[in-house]
């Protein structure tokens, strides 16, 4: 009887020792072995890039340069590369364009080259969207995030909310959210004349209740809490980000990543209540409300329908829900940030506000602005890219490689990523001129493309097939809001305005945008 126990009790250990050393080669094989040998891989290719540090990479000197510089302004130029991205704007001037750094133990090869840039926005099976945290596919996710056929009939269902007629039908909303918030900035200028206000919340809020009218029309005082909530998120997510690198960290039950679960199911519930409902009083024949989420709706259940025969074809209800996210966080983030540095900069130019004014008065007069006129705003529309051209509201975009590709003459191995960065190649003096830091809209006078001269170097939605699918909802929104502020005020830069770019999910002024508003008439 004891010997028996004894061979089973060896055989345990046997079992457990041999279970430990399977585990310990592995992750050995993962944070050293592997990353070691791509980085040969790599510099035998004429690539140069920071040497591996274990697990961390370049993580932590990312983190803590970009806290150094955001402790205090920066001067009031638009060379915001080495603020905003400091560890980049150093590391590229070291290592030069050819060049890899290293995100945890994955190395991240740098490209700007517009033609390699092509073939990866192009070829976006081989290069796909990452995917290394799920904690942050808690904050977003939906068609920015899918591959494949996934993608395919996700994109082929949500593109009939983005077609330009059903855009149209959402002017009206656009224009009550723009006017509720201009309401407010006249009543803080009537007695003076001016105020000074920061107008960056103005802004947020403003887009949040675009996305909330267009989006989710008939709720939406739900769709304000829903905002609520994925602010809360991402304040979490920006207390969490600094651990991304540690293995496992994402699974510990810290007070933090409770909180990002248990605001992402609080989300998740609302929307699916939301959805449930719009299903409901769709399949029962009531009039649709024409906002993107009845027009998402429908357009899923005639997919389902349509395909009665073949499984998967339509979208499930999460899906639904987390496209409907994207609609909130993408939507809002992105035209926010435009808005703000284009008042920014037209608030530090004003030849260039007074050009706008009188083009904005020129096609409208005192009459509402309607989606022919925002279309004939070729000034305005110069102007906005060239805000997108200095202030991309992504600084860098990144993707994986699953498998071994070729890229131009790069052999890319399994494993590594590449990262295309936004910021840098819309200021490359190389790419733009010696005037690449300056502000400059009539660069685009001849439209985007004689500006780039047909090259994929300006890519503030990136570009190709994947193409940001609400690029025209955000430029329709942002001209109908640039339309009617330069309608009701002339505005110039605040002295105590203190210039702080950074990056975060967006491109966001970090100490607010403090503008003196000066009234002009009524409409």
């Amino acid at each position: 009887m004891e010997a028996g126990l004894v061979i089973i009790r060896d055989l345990l250990c046997f079992l457990v020792v041999g279970l430990l050393m399977i585990w310990g080669w592995r992750v050995l094989n993962w944070a050293w072995l592997t990353p070691k040998k791509l980085e040969r891989c790599l510099k035998q290719q004429g690539l140069r890039g920071t040497p591996y540090r274990f697990l961390s990479g370049d993580f932590k000197q990312m983190i803590g340069m970009s806290r150094q510089t955001r402790a205090k302004p920066m001067p009031l130029c638009d060379d915001i590369e080495p603020y905003v991205t400091p560890f980049f704007h150093q590391f590229l001037n070291k290592y030069g364009k050819d060049s890899f750094m290293w995100v945890g133990p994955r190395p991240r090869v740098t490209i700007m080259d517009p033609e390699r840039i092509r073939e990866i926005f192009t070829k976006f099976t081989d290069f796909q969207k990452l995917h290394n945290n799920p904690l942050l596919n808690l904050l977003v996710s939906g068609l920015a995030n899918l591959e494949g056929d996934h993608w395919s009939k996700h994109r082929k269902i949500i593109n009939p909310a983005f077609h330009q007629d059903k855009l149209k039908n959402m002017l009206p909303a656009f224009y009550r959210s723009c006017s509720d918030m201009i309401s407010k900035w006249e009543k803080m200028v009537c007695t003076e004349g001016f105020s000074e206000i920061d107008v960056w919340p103005y802004l947020v809020n403003m887009t949040r209740d675009v996305i909330s009218r267009a989006a989710f029309g008939s709720s939406f005082e739900e769709g304000s809490r829903i905002f609520e909530l994925l602010d809360d998120q991402l304040s979490l997510m920006i207390k969490a980000v600094q651990f991304f690198y540690i293995p496992g960290w994402r699974f510990l039950p810290t007070k933090t990543n409770r909180g990002i679960k248990m605001k992402y199911n609080d989300i998740k519930e609302s929307l699916r209540e939301m959805i449930k409902g719009r299903e409901k009083a769709i399949k029962e024949g009531e009039e649709s409300n024409e906002d993107l989420l009845d027009i998402l709706v429908e357009s899923n259940i005639r997919e389902i329908e349509a395909n009665a025969d073949r499984k998967n074809m339509g979208m499930s209800i999460d899906d639904v829900i987390e496209e409907c996210k994207l609609f909130y966080f993408a939507g809002q983030e992105t035209t926010s940030v435009l808005l703000v540095w284009t008042m920014i900069l037209l608030a530090r130019h004003p030849d260039w506000q007074t050009k706008a004014r009188h083009e904005v008065l020129h096609v409208f007069g005192d009459n509402k602005p309607d989606a022919d006129g925002l279309n004939r705003l070729k000034v305005v529309t110069m102007i906005l890219h060239e805000v997108l051209r200095l202030y991309p509201a992504v600084a860098v975009i990144s993707r994986s490689v699953p498998k071994d590709v070729k890229l131009g003459k790069l052999l890319l191995p399994a494993g590594t990523e590449v990262s295309i960065p936004i910021l840098q190649i819309h200021h490359d003096k190389e790419l733009w001129g010696d005037d690449a830091h300056e502000f400059k809209p009539e660069r685009f006078a001849e439209g985007v493309s004689k500006a780039t001269k047909s090259q994929v170097t300006f890519i503030p939605f990136g570009w190709g097939p994947r193409i940001c699918i609400g690029q025209n909802f955000a430029m329709m929104e942002a001209k109908m809001a640039m339309a009617m502020i330069l309608k009701r005020f002339w505005f110039e830069l605040s002295p105590t305005y203190a210039h702080s770019p950074y990056s975060f999910v967006t491109v966001r002024p970090q100490h607010g945008a403090q503008i003196i508003l000066h009234k002009l008439g009524s409409d």
